[in-house]
């Protein structure tokens, strides 16, 4: 199985949008690995996919950011049954 790239970055939150990715991925049923490490922060940090699910993942990704953060706080909210 070839995996691709559909995330990197070298910030300093890079892991935790990595780990955020990875769960909206998994959410979505889109298998994904993070590779990076936290021992060695100012390397990035990378989301990879199958390279048939590269597509989907990318339109998961782009919908995901362009929603924002009001978006996963609503989710959130809902998932906890919180009106």
């Amino acid at each position: 199985m070839d995996l691709v790239t559909v995330f990197s970055s070298d910030h300093h939150n890079a892991e935790m949008e990595a780990l955020a990715i990875r769960g909206l991925l998994d959410a979505s049923g889109i298998p994904s690995v993070v590779v990076g490490s936290s021992v060695y922060p100012n390397l990035p940090v990378e989301v990879r996919v199958p390279q048939a699910l590269a597509e989907d993942a990318g339109r998961a990704i782009e919908e995901f950011q362009a929603a924002g953060p009001q978006a996963a706080e609503e989710a959130e909210r809902a998932s906890e049954g919180i009106e």
